[in-house]
């Protein structure tokens, strides 16, 4: 009988230790959790202004290219080529 209560009493100490165990292990996971999100709210942050810096970039080559294209001094490269590919025949 009395073996049977320290029998007992070892497994309520494994099962103490192991519920302490598992409280600094969701203690940690919860820091780790919560540096993650603040790590991933400052990328959402780069990621929106890196996009906007983008598309500013692109309205400022817009004109450009719409104007180059109305020219049409600069022939295409690959028919140049071909030109010239063709006369050397």
């Amino acid at each position: 009988m009395i073996s049977e209560f320290q029998d007992l009493s070892d497994k309520i100490d494994r099962l103490a230790q192991l519920a302490q165990s598992l409280r600094s292990e969701n203690y940690l996971l919860r820091q780790a959790n919560a540096l993650l999100s603040a790590e991933n709210v400052d990328f959402k942050h780069r990621l929106i202004e890196a996009q906007r810096r983008v598309e500013a970039l692109l309205v400022q080559l817009e004109p450009q290219s719409d104007d180059s294209a109305d020219d049409g001094a600069a022939p295409d490269a690959s028919a140049t080529d071909l030109d010239i590919n063709e006369a050397s025949r």
